[in-house]
């Protein structure tokens, strides 16, 4: 069932936020690299506290009007390829009149913020409630950043720049909870049709998503990322 925790109370102010991430200081934990022998040595850290650029006050400032709830955190650089730039923690989205709980996320570009703000409200939510009769109550994902390669390849993921997330599932309201990987091929049809009305959904949002159609690794997860590379929608 879904949880009755007390209702998270609403994230900073944009302004406010911006300032806090300006103030943050110390140490996070490291991710190990995953990929390459090569890389297999821990990489170096280093935080710089620095003034977000204009395109990202404008986006944190954004992000802030939608009324979700997040963190700006500090730069770091993680070497071998592997940073978090420009990134947010975020606690919990918004539907049109309710939280949209996260399971298991950590750091997120503010731009793969914003996309997956829009897509869980208007994509994937009303999406539940014409299709499925319920509400959404909570994405659960196999996270966002980590420092590795695309599988089977030398080439660094978006994972390991945080412009990536993996989504596992969706709780709704009413306690179902429709899965990738149980639900793409053998749910009913229409867990079938839900699903892929909200991978069309991402598709429009995010500049690659990969799904259980495109390869046996992507079985039991939507693979959404952010950037500027060619549109990708499997």
């Amino acid at each position: 069932m879904v949880s009755t925790a007390p209702t998270p109370r609403r994230g900073p102010a944009p302004r406010l936020a911006i300032r806090r991430w300006l103030a943050v200081s110390g140490a996070m934990a490291l991710s190990a690299c995953v990929g390459s022998p090569a890389h297999h040595a821990t990489p170096q850290r280093s935080t710089a506290r620095i003034a977000p650029s204009p395109s990202g006050r404008q986006c944190l400032s954004s992000l802030g009007q939608s009324q979700v709830n997040f963190t700006p955190l500090p730069d770091q650089y993680f070497g071998a390829g592997c940073s978090t730039i420009n990134t947010v923690r975020l606690s919990w989205l918004r539907s049109d009149d309710a939280h949209l709980q996260l399971a298991n996320m950590g750091p997120v570009t503010c731009s793969l913020a914003s996309a997956l703000e829009g897509w869980a409200r208007f994509g994937v939510d009303r999406a539940a409630r014409l299709t499925l009769g319920s509400p959404l109550a909570r994405i659960d994902t196999f996270g966002s950043y980590n420092c590795r390669n695309v599988a089977g390849t030398d080439h660094r993921s978006a994972h390991a720049t945080a412009n990536a997330v993996d989504i596992a599932a969706f709780v709704l309201a009413d306690g179902r909870r429709i899965s990738v990987k149980g639900n793409w091929s053998d749910g009913t049809p229409a867990e079938r049709n839900f699903l892929r009305v909200v991978r069309t959904s991402a598709c429009k949002r995010f500049a690659i998503v990969l799904t259980p159609d495109y390869n046996i690794a992507h079985h039991d997860h939507f693979h959404l990322e952010v950037g500027t590379q060619r549109p990708i929608c499997h």
